[in-house]
């Protein structure tokens, strides 16, 4: 590493630090479940609430604006238009979208991987009850042969449905190679990408996803609540509106006209009330780290979690992730030979130092505003075990 690359990572920590509320008290290593919410962000929530309890209705235009400016934000992270940014409550809202919008029949089917978080199960197999079936690939510690997806598919195969990162194992997939694998069998491609938008850069131009569904709590650093959904605009049409409302409509306070006319982009999904404070919160979010600069908060993650893989080997701890090339993320998934994850965990917290268990084994998922004092604690605590 040049000394310009170190003073420009140690830049980046430095700003995204001054941000951040959460230490001292915190050596912070769980962003994969729930990050701590920056400054301007807990700014911009309580600004909200001083106008709802100040203001009420008459501020509710400024509300939208702000709604509006985070509709910006969300696409300038996926590369999209925001024409294509639907808001939802959840990522299992943004997969329900095709779930519950394409028109099943009895013999389809859906393939995923094994290995992926629920949000990305069940709204597939609801469709049981259709005679649709679910198909699992096996992957090994998140990494998934191609030709193993292919065998799954057939030509009733209708989605491929995958996590760019796995939210145990941390592996970052081909989005590409597995899109073209969708592609080639006329199968919508799906994409969960909560464990990557906000720490690595995703362009929606280069990936050929028809639907990706995303949550802001993680890496994006907003409250719980404040999700969105990019829909290829060439494909929005082909998904029937199940949970259609007022708001989905060409002229949404048109509250006479009661015809379904429905808007020209993805906003059609968003059927009634948005949840103005969470997505205001999370658009401040989402503006800090595009200022920030997501490739130098990538440099950052990578560069902590490949010093953490690093330590924790000099450690004794078993690392379970793969950690070659483009298959790193912000999650490292390992274990401590002999000892019960679940105990070295409240061990941890007890030390000031939070991380996550999953599945019998530790995980860490460190932010861009990581630094060396929060990987020494991490350490210490791990080594007092």
């Amino acid at each position: 590493m040049t000394d310009a690359t170190t003073s420009s990572l140690a830049d980046t920590r430095r700003r995204f630090r001054e941000q951040m509320a959460i230490h001292p008290k915190w050596a912070y290593f769980d962003h994969a479940a729930v990050s701590p919410m920056p400054r301007p962000t807990r700014a911009a929530i309580e600004a909200w609430m001083d106008e709802a309890g100040g203001d009420g209705g008459p501020a509710w235009m400024n509300w939208a604006r702000g709604v509006e400016q985070t509709r910006r934000s969300c696409a300038q992270l996926l590369g999209a238009t925001p024409e294509e940014i639907a808001f939802t409550p959840h990522t299992t809202a943004g997969i329900s979208l095709v779930a519950q919008g394409l028109s099943w029949q009895s013999g389809d089917n859906v393939v995923t991987l094994e290995d992926e978080f629920p949000a990305n199960v069940y709204p597939w197999l609801s469709l049981g009850d259709l005679g649709v079936e679910t198909r699992f690939v096996p992957t090994d510690h998140g990494r998934v042969d191609l030709d193993d997806v292919r065998a799954r598919c057939d030509e009733r195969t209708r989605v491929v449905s995958v996590s760019w990162v796995a939210f145990l194992s941390g592996h970052r997939r081909d989005l590409v190679a597995l899109g073209d694998l969708a592609r080639e069998i006329g199968a919508w491609f799906v994409v969960d990408a909560i464990q990557g938008v906000g720490a690595l850069p995703f362009d929606v131009a280069a990936t050929p996803a028809d639907v990706v569904a995303v949550n802001g709590q993680k890496w994006q650093m907003g409250p719980e609540g404040g999700a969105y959904a990019y829909v290829r605009r060439e494909r929005l049409d082909d998904l029937r509106v199940a949970g259609l409302g007022w708001n989905s409509m060409d002229d949404p306070f048109n509250f006479d006209r009661l015809e379904i006319r429905l808007r020209d982009t993805a906003a059609r999904f968003e059927a009634g009330t948005r949840n103005m404070s969470g997505l205001i919160g999370l658009g401040a979010s989402q503006a800090m780290l595009l200022e920030l600069g997501i490739e130098n908060i990538a440099a950052a993650i990578l560069d902590t979690t490949d010093e953490a893989c690093r330590r924790l080997g000099e450690l004794g701890a078993e690392v379970l992730s793969r950690r070659a090339g483009d298959e790193r993320s912000g999650i490292v998934q390992f274990q401590l030979p002999g000892a019960d994850s679940d105990a070295v965990r409240s061990h941890c917290m007890k030390h000031g130092v939070a991380l996550a268990c999953r599945s019998g084994t530790l995980r860490i998922s460190p932010h861009g505003y990581t630094n060396s004092e929060d990987l020494d604690r991490l350490m210490d605590a791990l080594g007092s075990f």
